[in-house]
């Protein structure tokens, strides 16, 4: 599927990944609907032309439908990339006591439902489009898991629930939707060197860098959106979850 003369609805859009896949797109002549908090928005500043920014919070219907009826008058919303989220470290039992259920649910709530609310109320917008090729094809759906959703770390455990989830999800979901022409896959990334990353310091960047195979590095953002963009132009790509790591598999700590 050509990426240009299309929309996007972009999760998370404000920074990390979804910025970097926004900005991605935007450059390649995709017109960006990015949805992410008020604040995250306010915190982004100006947006790069192509790019819009509107508030909604993911778990709420009412909040991402309103979203979506910011569509009047753009291309027609073919690719949506789920990249909102929270990472949370908490172990189930530690010397503060045991896992609060509020940080679970929350992670959960954000992470995984919020991915679906997403992926379901953009699927019935999508599915009214007229296909863009002889197959039928409508659009496409691409979920951000995690490495965690196979091998979580101590104090991942609603972490590695919520994007395990999220892995979970993709088949059933692309099933679900064949009839209606549009392709959903998934990307589990290792660790991305993000703005929340560097913050941590040079030498906790040069230790995580040095557990990954190769390269021996952290990955980068726009590494996350080219991928993004190939699961979208390849047409025969459906169902699948992608691991982007650097053939890291990740120890216990």
């Amino acid at each position: 599927m050509k990426l240009e003369g299309m929309t996007a609805l972009v999760t998370g859009a404000a920074s990390g990944l979804g910025a970097a896949t926004a900005a991605m797109l935007a450059g390649r002549g995709v017109q960006v609907l990015g949805v992410d908090l008020q604040r995250s928005i306010e915190a982004a500043g100006e947006q790069a032309e192509g790019i819009r920014l509107v508030a909604a919070d993911v778990t709420s219907e009412s909040e991402v439908s309103a979203a979506l009826a910011a569509l009047d008058g753009l291309p027609p919303l073919r690719l949506v990339v789920n990249c909102a989220g929270i990472a949370p470290a908490q172990r189930i039992l530690s010397s503060k006591g045991v896992h609060d259920l509020e940080t679970f649910q929350r992670t959960l709530n954000i992470n995984l439902v919020g991915t679906f609310n997403v992926m379901r109320l953009a699927a019935e917008h999508m599915s009214a489009l007229e296909p863009v090729d002889e197959s039928g094809q409508r659009g496409v759906v691409v979920n951000t898991a995690s490495v965690a959703a196979y091998e979580g770390q101590i104090g991942q455990i609603a972490y590695a629930a919520s994007k395990g989830g999220v892995v979970a999800m993709g088949i059933t979901a692309a099933r679900d939707l064949a009839r209606n022409g549009i392709r959903v896959n998934t990307v589990a990334p290792g660790i991305v060197h993000t703005p929340l990353l560097e913050a941590l310091g040079e030498e906790v960047n040069a230790s995580l860098a040095a557990a990954v195979p190769f390269p021996a590095r952290l990955a980068r953002p726009d590494e996350f959106a080219q991928l993004v963009a190939m699961i979208a132009e390849h047409d025969y790509l459906n169902g699948e979850t992608i691991r982007m790591d650097g053939a890291l598999r990740m120890g216990p700590k």
